[in-house]
């Protein structure tokens, strides 16, 4: 049908792009309002942007988000990636039903569930064990790495599935060690999914609003938490030029992602044809 009619094909994918980006793109002009109500339209101003940068709470709050997103990612990258290799290269094994399960569970799982289960989990351990002693950065980092490592494990699963296997029976006929083609032949090779996984784990880390409300404390209030404090208040022109800045750092980090894809995949198409 899309090929009969063409105009239809250009008017979904005008439709579709109109709906995702245009909400986005009246935030960001709002965010040059000069106007102290949000939506009424004052003239351009970059004042918010400065007072947003003065405001010490949301800075704070920020800055613990992304120290928290950034340790969640990479310890969520090393668990999936070896989740992974365990369901793929350790073929049929006793339990790896009950093994894919618990991996996969996280996906499917109520964020409030899981938020309240792990609040009560470090509440046993702490009148048990004395650990941890009260909750912050640390409990919002264990909770953050329980998901994240579910969908880490998903994606590079999936291209360890299509992985040609020929090249590292190759290097290892040639003598080299297992250690050695891993890091030179197989992470290379699954390197496209290993940053498309900790991306996705640093934004879902950075976004999460729910769990980390059951297991913060208070001190360690995260970005989205200051941020739906404010907004129950009324929203501000300062969240408009935060949510902006947001914007612009992950259109950075998908160009990025990309451009490092894109030259992983030409580097290992270059390596197969030579």
């Amino acid at each position: 049908m899309a090929s009969r009619f063409p105009w239809f094909r250009l008017l979904s994918l005008l439709t579709g792009f109109l709906f995702l980006y245009v909400p986005i793109l009246l935030l960001i002009i709002y965010s040059f309002n000069a106007s102290r109500l949000v939506t009424v339209w004052a003239g351009f101003s970059p004042k918010w942007y400065g007072e947003l940068l003065a405001d010490s709470a949301i800075m704070n709050a920020a800055w613990v988000s992304f120290r928290i997103a950034a340790i969640s990612a990479t310890l969520a990258l090393v668990l999936g990636t070896m989740a992974a290799l365990v369901l793929v290269r350790f073929g049929r094994f006793r339990s790896r039903t009950l093994f894919s399960g618990m991996i996969s569970a996280p996906l499917v799982m109520p964020e409030v569930i899981t938020g309240l289960s792990l609040l009560l989990l470090f509440v046993t351990l702490e009148q048990m064990i004395g650990w941890p002693a009260g909750r912050g950065v640390m409990t919002i980092i264990i909770a953050h790495v329980t998901f994240c490592t579910a969908y880490v494990a998903v994606i590079v699963q999936a291209r360890l599935a299509s992985f040609d296997m020929s090249l590292e029976e190759a290097a290892l006929d040639l003598g080299a060690h297992p250690a050695k083609v891993f890091f030179v032949i197989t992470l290379p090779i699954i390197a496209p999914a290993l940053v498309a996984g900790w991306l996705l784990s640093f934004t879902l880390s950075l976004d999460d609003l729910v769990i980390a409300s059951f297991v913060s404390g208070p001190a360690s209030s995260t970005l989205p938490m200051v941020i739906f404090s404010s907004v129950r208040l009324g929203v501000s022109p300062k969240i408009n030029a935060l949510a902006t800045i947001l914007v612009l750092l992950v259109t950075v980090a998908v160009v990025l992602a990309a451009w490092l894809m894109r030259r992983s995949a030409n580097a290992s198409r270059a390596a197969s044809e030579g």
